[in-house]
């Protein structure tokens, strides 16, 4: 599924592929994603212009003055600029530019959604969202706060978007590898200077994967190409192989359903 990086990634390249466009037409497939797709809903935005693209956790937000489109990518969503039809093309956004972004998602798990921009914070899928990793407010005695009498494993708090957004599973186990913390210690045993460790690294390794446009997991590409930092991992994937430090084999778990490397 594609965390932070994958769609900030993906929002750098609508940027540069929506810019100083607007909105001539929208076309829809008959084929539902996770939430049925309005057509009438959708053309609603035609005429409007695009002001802007931003992501919030892995939200993508299309400013268009007074209206906000917003997509989520699910486990496979897509975009790109028109060059040929696809299977699986549930979304055709005609620019006045003559270029067309093209949303594709195979497993059809990602969806729209529109709402007023004076009601964005309260919207239903973007109100209970915690910090942007890179925020002010994401600091360590924040996290200790968080994590203050908590009886569950660090990993899967980090990746509890009501306590930080954007940390996917391959990005935990990243940023605790780097931080020295064992993904099974229980967020109240977290200490002030371990929780230093883990926002900084935090940062650290989203940066990293941003730079490097992501990870190219399964089906996730950028808007651009494929992502690179599938080959930076220290611990993820590697079962078995030697710890770049210690040299003891990198061993797997499954946490809450999903494999923790360390």
């Amino acid at each position: 599924m594609p965390e932070l990086p994958e769609v900030e990634t993906v929002k750098k390249g609508l940027i540069k592929l929506a810019k100083n466009a607007s909105i001539a037409d929208v076309w829809v497939s008959s084929k539902k994603l996770r939430f049925p797709v309005s057509a009438k809903k959708l053309k609603s935005v035609v005429g409007l212009p695009i002001l802007g693209v931003s992501r919030r956790a892995k939200y993508l937000l299309f400013d268009l003055g007074d209206i906000v489109l917003i997509n989520h990518l699910g486990m496979t969503g897509t975009w790109r600029e028109l060059k040929d039809a696809y299977l699986h093309d549930h979304v055709k956004i005609q620019l006045n530019t003559n270029k067309v972004m093209v949303y594709n998602d195979p497993r059809r798990f990602g969806f729209f959604s529109i709402s007023k921009k004076v009601e964005i914070d309260q919207n239903i899928f973007l109100k209970h969202l915690g910090p942007e990793p890179f925020e002010e407010a994401f600091t360590a005695d924040y996290l200790l706060k968080k994590c203050f009498h908590k009886k569950a494993p660090i990993k899967n708090l980090i990746m509890d978007q009501k306590v930080v957004v954007g940390v996917g599973n391959i990005y935990a186990s990243e940023a605790l590898f780097l931080s020295k913390i064992r993904p099974t210690r229980m967020g109240e045993k977290l200490k002030p200077i371990e929780a230093e460790l883990l926002v900084e690294n935090i940062k650290v390794v989203l940066q990293k994967a941003i730079v490097a446009g992501g990870s190219y997991i399964r089906d996730f590409k950028s808007i651009e190409g494929a992502a690179s930092f599938q080959h930076q991992f220290s611990v993820y994937d590697k079962e078995g192989e030697p710890c770049v430090v210690c040299q003891k084999p990198i061993q797997r778990i499954v946490q809450a359903g999903r494999a923790s490397f360390f």
